[in-house]
């Protein structure tokens, strides 16, 4: 498989309301061939907590995609969220191992494994360990040392920790499933590789992926993540607060809030003509919800009641959060870029003057770049962490003796594939 005629991935994003799979071809762009998407069954704030129901709901999500691309998926590459998630930066000092020669591939795989070894409680897994910059003999800021001569390297890392529970757990149901799992991604970590510009990268960025009930931040300073972390509260909070302040059930209250953060053309004629039959009803607050055929028939609320009164401050509370941890991650000056909005909460009325008042920073509502095929349903924000995927398992390369937990991202690692060569070749030399 040579990275030019693009390799098939399959990525899998567990939500807490849907399951995501995606069949894409990936080169410099994602060609999906398939996607599909389903209730999310067994799963709470972004963890697997019945095993036999989340596999269900995989099952569903992945033979609907494999019918679409006319493509069996044998390895995936899924992602993993849920505020167990944690980040710290870790350095890694080595003696550059031929010192009056040149820094080598293998220099690098042996920096980043002193940067990995840091003390993790037992119930802990390391899931990323991703270079930010190397330092050759005391210079710094160094994006790719190989090729330089040195005496002393070391690197800054950005490690990315997960709990050993969930990552079992998750194991376990991909096997149930019947696929090999190649690799699991942070789901905030996988959205900034679908929606954030290199130029955002570059000069630091916050990534916000809003879930339904989590959501993920992941911050980039001069081009690498910083921080990553999750806030246990997503959009779910806001379909919540609805139905008990409307006093209806959460499927109407959901039905209510995609309604006032996408209003369609269609449903705004209802109103115009409505208006025009009878001119003493011509509040610009009320809002018509007909057409929605709510179990509970209710048919006019008042707009302001709704979104200043209710989705509003819930919108302010969770950047307030937002606000709190990109403090927390001490970059807080330093993402001129601002705040990038992604995720399925990102459609939410009246997000982006939330942010803004809340963090008092640039904003946008990101959607997945660099896509084609099929594309008409994935457009979204919803998208992002799937995409994302799909990005991350173009640049992996799976060595299939490794266990679990330890793919390589393609650049540094060449190296090893020679010695695999080699093993393979007197393997074979014992077979009939």
């Amino acid at each position: 498989m040579h990275m030019s005629e693009g390799k098939i991935v399959v990525g899998i994003d567990i939500g807490t309301s849907k399951i995501v799979t995606l069949i894409a071809k990936v080169d410099e762009d994602v060609n999906v061939l398939g996607v599909s998407e389903s209730m999310a069954n067994g799963i709470r704030k972004g963890q697997i907590v019945d095993i036999d129901e989340a596999v269900l709901s995989i099952n569903n999500s992945l033979e609907a995609a494999e019918r679409m691309a006319g493509y069996s998926a044998s390895h995936i590459v899924a992602s993993i969220g849920g505020s167990h998630i944690e980040s710290q930066n870790s350095r890694g000092v080595v003696a550059v191992a031929h010192p009056e020669g040149e820094i080598t591939p293998n220099d690098l795989t042996r920096v980043i494994d002193a940067a990995r070894a840091v003390s993790l409680p037992s119930s802990r897994e390391i899931i990323h360990v991703l270079p930010r910059s190397y330092i050759v003999d005391g210079q710094e800021g160094i994006k790719d040392p190989i090729g330089m001569t040195g005496v002393r390297l070391e690197v800054d890392t950005h490690i990315i920790s997960a709990n050993s529970t969930s990552i079992k757990n998750m194991e376990k149901a991909f096997s149930e499933v019947g696929v090999d799992l190649d690799a699991v991604v942070f789901s905030g970590y996988a959205s900034s590789l679908a929606v954030l510009s290199d130029t955002e990268k570059e000069l630091g960025v916050v990534l916000v992926d809003i879930g339904a009930g989590t959501t993920d931040l992941s911050i980039y300073i001069d081009g690498s993540v910083a921080y990553s972390s999750v806030i246990p509260i997503g959009a779910r909070h806001i379909t919540n607060d609805l139905a008990i302040g409307l006093r209806i059930s959460l499927e109407s209250a959901e039905k209510i809030k995609l309604f006032l953060s996408n209003p369609t053309k269609k449903q705004f004629k209802l109103e115009e003509e409505e208006a025009e039959e009878k001119p003493e009803k011509s509040s610009s607050d009320e809002i018509d919800l007909s057409g929605l055929a709510l179990a509970e028939e209710l048919r006019k609320v008042s707009k302001k009641t709704l979104v200043d009164g209710i989705i509003r401050p819930r919108l302010n509370e969770l950047f307030t959060m937002i606000g709190i941890e990109i403090k927390k991650s001490g970059f807080g000056g330093q993402t001129p870029s601002g705040v990038v909005i992604t995720g399925g909460g990102a459609k939410t009325v009246g997000i982006t003057d939330a942010a803004k008042r809340t963090l008092a920073m640039p904003v946008r509502v990101a959607i997945p770049t660099n896509v084609k095929g099929i594309i008409d349903e994935i457009g979204e924000p919803s998208f992002a962490t799937v995409i994302g995927l799909a990005k991350y398992g173009g640049t992996i390369e799976i060595v299939s003796s490794l266990p679990f937990g330890f793919t390589m991202p393609s650049i540094p690692f060449k190296l090893n594939s020679k010695i695999f060569t080699k093993a393979l070749a007197f393997f074979k030399s014992f077979l009939p």
